[in-house]
């Protein structure tokens, strides 16, 4: 029997808290591998504006690609319209022999909140959930059967020092232009600086008629 964990998240973008959570998971329960999941069109941030799904699946591919039991999938990206784990976690049990087990790994504040995806009994049938949490952090036995009911033994927390890094301060760091080495990976990094991500663009003086394509003009003119 495979045992295999899905590693769900913007990644905007992916840095060492996430990747030494995957580790543990990994390790913690005995999986065969663990696969990344970048998301193209997260429900709870439709109205924020974040890093294309390109640049993200990027970013992700390069900071697993040396680690043998790490994979990053497009399925989210490939897939139109919001990116609802219930619809990932249905695909990966098509893809997979029926006897597969899935491990879900997020974090401990999103699986408290779990109640609110989309067909969430649904998906606490399809898989059991790894919630990492940062050290100090407890929450008693009785709040998760009170939470999950008697889906509760199918929900795991495990601690990860690694935690208290943030995709949203690395992206406020490069705005800044502050060190962001050893929150990510190096080939992470020189990536982000290749591409121009993150950073704040100088206001141009655009023809009004081609407003709407600031992008296309910052290109052009550096």
């Amino acid at each position: 029997m495979q045992r295999i964990g899905i590693m769900g998240g913007t990644f905007d973008p992916v840095h060492y808290g996430h990747l030494v959570t995957a580790e543990e998971a990994y390790h913690r329960f005995h999986l065969d591998k663990v696969v990344f999941v970048p998301s193209a069109h997260p429900p709870h941030k439709l109205d924020k504006v974040i890093t294309s799904p390109a640049h993200r699946y990027m970013m992700t591919v390069l900071a697993t690609m040396s680690n043998p039991h790490f994979e990053v999938s497009s399925i989210e990206i490939d897939r139109p319209g919001p990116s609802y784990a219930v619809d990932t976690v249905a695909a990966f049990r098509r893809d997979y022999p029926n006897d597969t087990a899935l491990y879900f790994i997020t974090g401990a504040d999103a699986i408290l909140e779990m109640l609110g995806w989309k067909d969430s009994t649904t998906l606490l049938r399809m898989c059991d959930f790894v919630a990492a949490t940062r050290p100090g952090y407890f929450i008693a036995d009785g709040k998760i059967a009170e939470i999950f009911g008697e889906n509760a033994p199918r929900v795991h927390f495990f601690e990860v020092p690694a935690l208290a890094i943030s995709s949203t301060d690395i992206r406020a760091r490069v705005r800044q232009a502050r060190p962001v080495r050893y929150l990510l990976p190096d080939i992470v990094i020189s990536y982000i600086e290749r591409a121009g991500l993150y950073v704040v663009r100088r206001r141009l003086n655009i023809p009004a008629c081609f407003a709407r394509d600031y992008d296309r003009w910052s290109e052009v003119l550096g």
